[in-house]
């Protein structure tokens, strides 16, 4: 029983001193997919498997991207595009958080609004493009006005569910200490729907640029969407494949702008509390 014991322990000992393999950074292994596919597609161009016509070659399009950027071209027409997704997105979270609140927070204001609201949300916004150009003309009215609705619903919804869905037995326990309803408001139920809201901002925030790159086709003359619209009509794919990647590029910056926010403003949850 001994000799089997001392038999395991020198097992054990001669597994742990084997040298561990080496292992590359987290970084580079979440890159290395990444990198390897983008050699793959260069070669692939550049052995004339692809055709630069449909797909051009990445080189082709960090040249693409280079030219733009020191025309100063894109920077011109990616403000014009922050500025109509802002304004837009502005309306559209203006607009849901107030729907939001009159319905959470009152049966009546449930009864007057929610039904209405659900209706309009299952209209797919995008489709209302011909409408919008009739309403508010060719200007930037129809542009932001989409974004404004495309962004409004997810607002309305989350935090609808979220104010709805504040835990009952909080609520009363917080109402023996004699708050008023406005402070009940404020101090529990708000707060207890932010995670909520903040979901909705995500979601938000990717109906915003969405329903941009539908807008912006809208007669426009500037912007990243007018940019890969006249690509287009020269068959330049590459400049098209930036103007995706500049999208991708905000919407991954808008996201992770909302992530800081949460870890700040929900720091009392235990999700957002670091060990």
């Amino acid at each position: 029983m001994t000799a089997v014991t001392a038999t395991k322990g020198t097992a054990t000992n001669s597994t742990a001193q084997q040298p561990r393999a080496a292992t590359l950074p987290a970084g580079l292994r979440r890159c290395a997919v990444p990198l390897a596919l983008l050699a793959l597609w260069q070669i692939s161009v550049g052995l004339g498997w692809i055709s630069t016509r449909s797909i051009p070659s990445p080189t082709q399009i960090l040249t693409a991207f280079w030219e733009l950027t020191v025309s100063g071209e894109l920077a011109v027409h990616l403000l014009v595009s922050l500025g109509r997704v802002s304004a837009g997105l502005a309306i559209g979270v203006s607009v849901g958080t107030v729907c939001a609140l009159i319905a959470g927070l009152s049966r009546r204001g449930e009864d007057a609004l929610d039904a209405l609201l659900q209706m309009l949300r299952t209209l797919p916004h995008l489709a209302l493009v011909p409408l919008f150009i009739l309403w508010f003309g060719i200007g930037e009215t129809p542009k932001i006005a989409l974004v404004a609705l495309g962004t409004a619903f997810p607002i309305y919804l989350n935090l609808f569910a979220g104010i709805r869905t504040v835990d009952a037995k909080v609520v009363e326990a917080v109402s023996t200490l004699g708050l008023t309803r406005r402070e009940l408001i404020g101090l529990v139920i708000l707060p207890g729907a932010l995670p909520s809201f903040l979901t909705g901002l995500r979601y938000a925030l990717g109906v915003a640029w969405l329903s941009l790159v539908v807008g912006e086709q809208i007669n426009a003359s500037s912007g990243i969407g007018y940019l890969a619209m006249t690509a287009r009509e020269f068959l330049r794919t590459d400049v098209i494949i930036v103007a995706l990647i500049v999208y991708a590029i905000l919407g991954l910056l808008a996201d992770l702008i909302v992530r800081v926010i949460e870890r700040s403003a929900l720091v009392w949850r235990p999700a957002f509390i670091k060990e």
